[in-house]
C-alpha cells in the first residue's frame, strides 16, 4: 500500500511515525494531513536507506537543491561533492537534474551517497538518449517515457517531476495571448514540440493511469510540473500558466483517487504583488496540495545575486502557506553551479524558509530567535555561532572587540549599545 492508502485507512504507518518526530508533532496530524492530501510522506519502497520527510501544511517549510551533471560538465565526482555539500548545508531534499553522461549510473551514484530524499526529471533522460542514440527528441515514444519514468522508480528515487499539464489546451492559450519569453521550462518545451512533431496529445496527459501505476507500485510521489511557468515578470500569471494550473488541480484529485500522493510545482519570476496571490490559487485548484516553488524570483535584473532575489520571494511564499522551496543559486541564468554557488543557494533557501515558519507559527521557529536574543544579551558568542543558520560562516567572521573585553564585537567595541545599557551611567 502506498502512504495515501495507509492513512486512508485509519492506520499510522512507521514513515508517518518517523516524519511526526522530526516535525514535533503527533502522528495523527501527518496521518490526517496525507489523508487530506495536504501533506506528503516522501520516501520510495526501495530507498529504505534514507529516512522518509514530510512536506505540506503545519509543517516547516522544506528547501530542494538542484544537481546535476549538464553536457558541458560531466563529472559525477563534483556532482557526489556537492550532495554532500548539500546535505551538510542544511538541504532537505536533493534532485538530480542530470543531462549529461550515463544519467542512470550518475543517478544511482547519488542515490547511494545521499542520506536525505532524492528526485528527478525522467524526461531528461528520455530526451538524452534520444540524442545519445543520433536521433531527434521529438522522435521519442510513449514507451520511451514512460521506460525511463519506470527505470527512475526502480533505481529508488522518490518523487519525480512529470510535466503532464503541458496540453494542446494549456500550450493554446499560451500561443493565443503571447509571451516575452515563450516557454522557458526544459519540460515543457519539450514536450511542447513533442505535440507539435507529433501530431498527439502529451501522454503523460492522455496516458496519466500508466503514470499512476508506475508511482503507486513505488510509491512515487508525482510532483506535477510547471511546464508553463512564468521565465519573466512580464508573462507572470498569463493564460497559459494558469490553463496549466487548472489542469493540475484536475489530475491531483485523479492521483488522489488512485492511491498516489502529489505536489504541485509554482511559477519561476512572479512581481512581489501577486506572489501570495499566487499561493492562494494554487491552494484553491489544487485542493491544498503541498506547493513546490522555484523562488519565485520578484525581478528578472539580478544575475549573479538570484539567491538573494530568490530567497525574498521565497519567504513572501512560505509566508503564504507555500511549503516547499526550489533553492536557486547565484549561477541562475549564468551557469552550472559550483560547490559554493550550492552551499550560498541553500542557506538562502533555508534563511527563506526559516522566516516562512515565523509567519506560519510553525511549532519552535520563534523560540530559536528568543534564544538568539538572550545569546547577544550575554555576550555568548559560541551560542550565538551554534544557532545561526550557517554556523560555518558566522563563526568566521565573527571578531571579538578587545577593546570591549570580548563584549561586543569590532564594529561598535566600547560604544556596543548593550554593554552601555547594563552599566549604571554612562562616563
Amino acid at each position: 500500500m502506498t502512504q495515501l492508502e495507509i492513512a486512508r485507512k485509519g492506520e499510522i504507518s512507521e514513515e508517518m511515525r518517523i516524519c511526526a518526530g522530526h516535525e514535533g508533532v503527533e502522528p495523527e496530524f501527518i496521518r490526517k494531513g496525507v489523508e487530506a492530501g495536504n501533506i506528503v510522506v516522501i520516501r520510495n519502497k526501495k530507498h529504505s536507506s534514507i529516512l522518509p520527510i514530510a512536506i505540506g501544511k503545519g509543517l516547516k517549510t522544506k528547501v530542494n537543491a538542484n544537481i546535476g551533471t549538464s553536457k558541458d560538465r560531466t563529472d559525477l565526482d563534483l556532482e557526489l561533492e556537492k550532495v554532500r555539500i548539500s546535505v551538510a548545508a542544511g538541504a532537505d531534499t536533493i534532485m538530480d537534474l542530470s543531462t549529461g553522461g550515463d544519467i542512470r549510473a550518475i543517478r544511482k551514484a547519488i542515490i547511494k551517497e545521499s542520506s536525505v530524499t532524492i528526485g528527478t526529471v525522467p524526461i531528461y533522460q528520455a530526451a538524452t538518449r534520444m540524442l545519445d542514440s543520433k536521433k531527434a527528441i521529438v522522435e521519442m515514444s510513449a514507451d520511451d517515457m514512460f521506460g525511463v519514468i519506470e527505470e527512475n522508480g526502480e533505481d529508488g528515487v522518490d518523487f519525480i517531476t512529470v510535466h503532464c499539464g503541458v496540453t494542446k489546451r494549456s500550450v493554446g492559450c499560451l500561443e493565443d495571448e503571447g509571451r516575452q519569453l515563450g516557454i522557458v521550462s526544459r519540460g515543457g518545451t519539450i514536450m511542447s514540440k513533442w505535440m507539435e512533431y507529433n501530431e498527439k496529445e502529451n501522454p503523460l496527459y492522455e496516458q496519466y493511469d500508466r503514470l499512476l501505476e508506475i508511482a503507486r507500485s513505488y510509491d512515487m510521489v508525482l510532483s506535477l510540473g510547471d511546464g508553463l511557468r512564468p521565465g519573466c515578470l512580464a508573462d507572470a500569471t498569463d493564460r497559459g500558466q494558469i490553463a496549466e494550473l487548472i489542469l493540475l488541480g484536475e489530475l491531483t484529485k485523479k492521483a488522489r483517487d488512485y492511491g498516489v500522493q502529489v505536489m504541485i510545482e509554482g511559477p519561476g519570476h512572479v512581481p512581489i504583488k501577486e506572489i501570495e496571490a499566487n499561493v492562494e490559487m494554487e491552494k484553491n485548484l489544487c485542493n491544498g496540495a503541498p506547493f513546490y516553488v522555484l523562488g519565485p524570483l520578484p525581478t528578472d535584473i539580478a544575475p549573479g545575486y538570484d539567491h538573494i532575489t530568490a530567497a525574498i520571494g521565497g519567504a513572501i511564499a512560505g509566508s503564504a502557506g507555500a511549503d516547499f522551496l526550489c533553492y536557486v543559486t547565484p549561477a541562475e541564468h549564468l551557469r552550472l553551479p559550483t560547490l559554493e554557488d550550492v552551499r550560498e543557494g541553500i542557506i538562502a533557501s533555508r534563511i527563506a524558509a526559516h522566516i516562512a515558519d515565523i509567519a506560519k507559527g510553525i511549532n519552535g521557529a520563534f523560540d530559536k530567535d528568543l534564544l538568539m536574543a538572550k545569546y547577544r544579551n550575554e555576550f555568548n558568542w559560541e551560542g550565538q555561532v551554534d544557532i545561526a543558520i550557517d554556523p560555518e560562516k558566522a563563526g568566521a567572521l565573527l571578531e571579538k572587540s578587545e577593546s570591549a573585553k570580548d563584549e561586543g564585537c569590532t564594529m561598535c567595541g566600547e560604544f556596543c549599545a548593550i554593554k552601555l545599557g547594563k552599566k549604571s551611567s554612562i562616563k
